[in-house]
């Protein structure tokens, strides 16, 4: 069996950043950049004032100085005329210095009487001021590309005159539920039967990670029934199934999509939850076939789906950040495999301490949802006691 990281590293490299379109900046939030933003502009555009004040020379300026007022320059209407010496202007933050002037004396440091403006505090050269190019100038790159873009990005952005920002197209998913056994939430449950729970988690998995998701009607356990499925995703940049992705007697997601041209990678690896995981390539359309327990299926997009949609979306992937805590009550050895551990979180001053749940069935949808985070146990790691230091996925960071 593969291990997660090989695993990973095989489902990356099948993974092709999407195409290129075109978007208005103020809908750019959370899109990856597909070409680097130059400033389109210089800024500031010229030496501004940094406070309410005066513009003054500064070797006119000493303390005690006084100084006559020959005009007022507001944000954005530059006074034209030279500064002479013995002059001075009152200027507001963000208004042009005048040429001439070299500093700016603060408001709440002159004593103005009409016309005659008197320094309390002498004027220091450069002071005050923002000089042109002090943010960026024309020509220098804003955002590279790749970056995911942020609020902070989209006021950069604005701020070097772009009002659309070319981005890579949110890559579609596509999802095929299979088994008899399942049904949509709200339908009726034949006997026997559960409410299939994979579809609606996945779809939120995969938007908060930047993907669309397209979800598709379940498929029975029948070869046609799940091959004409995944005909119907049939444009989408991945397919995602859940259930069936074993070799069971009808475990038959695989020969039906072999009979639609799978080229089958791997389907197992070492891990719990998840173990019975298939990759392979359908004509050209990367396939990962889940478990169809949600709590296996839910690690699985967490450790490779999640990865998947930052390759496809031009970005680096990157497996979940692991951080440390200390464990909060004692674990047995692992086995041959990877282990994903749900459990409590708790903050102990500046640590976090980590309880596991006591039952840790793949099926027990509340323990996953209750859980903060997953502590992560390598192959054949031996017992844990209380207050040993484990690594663990810190379910609130990674906002899934």
């Amino acid at each position: 069996m593969l291990s997660v990281a090989e695993a990973r590293t095989k489902i990356l490299s099948a993974m092709k950043p999407t195409g290129y379109e075109t978007i208005a900046l103020a809908n750019s939030h959370g899109r990856v950049l597909a070409v680097a933003l130059t400033a389109r502009l210089t800024q500031p555009p010229a030496d501004i004032s940094a406070m309410d004040g005066y513009a003054v020379r500064a070797a006119d300026a000493p303390a005690h100085a006084k100084l006559k007022l020959i005009g007022t320059a507001p944000a954005g209407h530059p006074f034209t005329r030279q500064l002479s010496p013995g002059e001075t202007v009152r200027l507001f933050t963000g208004s042009v210095m005048p040429s001439g002037a070299d500093s700016v004396v603060i408001q709440e440091n002159v004593t103005a009487l009409g016309v005659d403006i008197h320094i309390n505090e002498a004027a220091v050269a450069g002071k005050n001021i923002r000089p042109a190019g002090q943010d960026f100038k024309l020509g220098d790159v804003l955002i590279p590309v790749g970056n995911m873009i942020t609020a902070r990005d989209i006021g950069l952005a604005a701020a070097g005159n772009h009002p659309w920002v070319t981005v890579h197209r949110r890559p579609k998913i596509a999802i095929l539920s299979t088994g008899d056994e399942i049904s949509l939430p709200g339908e009726a449950i034949s006997a026997g039967g559960i409410v299939s729970s994979n579809a609606h988690m996945l779809a939120a998995f995969i938007s908060v990670c930047g993907g669309e998701p397209m979800v598709l009607p379940i498929a029975v356990d029948d070869l046609t029934a799940i091959a004409n499925g995944a005909e119907a995703a049939r444009g989408a940049d991945m397919l995602i199934t859940t259930g069936g992705a074993s070799v069971g007697d009808h475990d038959l997601v695989q020969p039906a999509l072999q009979a639609r041209g799978l080229t089958l990678d791997f389907w197992k690896i070492a891990m719990r939850p998840g173990k019975p995981l298939m990759f392979g390539n359908m004509e050209g359309m990367p396939v990962l076939g889940l478990p169809g327990n949600p709590v296996s299926a839910y690690v699985s997009a967490l450790l490779f789906i999640g990865p998947a949609i930052a390759a496809l979306s031009g970005m680096p992937p990157k497996p979940p950040i692991l951080e440390t805590a200390r464990l909060g009550a004692a674990m047995p050895p692992n086995d041959s495999r990877e282990d994903y551990v749900r459990a409590n979180l708790q903050r102990d001053g500046y640590e976090w301490v980590a309880t596991p749940f006591g039952k840790q069935d793949s099926g027990m949808l509340r323990t996953l949802a209750n859980a903060q985070a997953l502590i992560k146990r390598q192959p054949y790691d031996p017992a844990k006691s209380a207050d040993d230091i484990v690594e663990i996925i810190r379910l609130g960071a990674v906002g899934l």
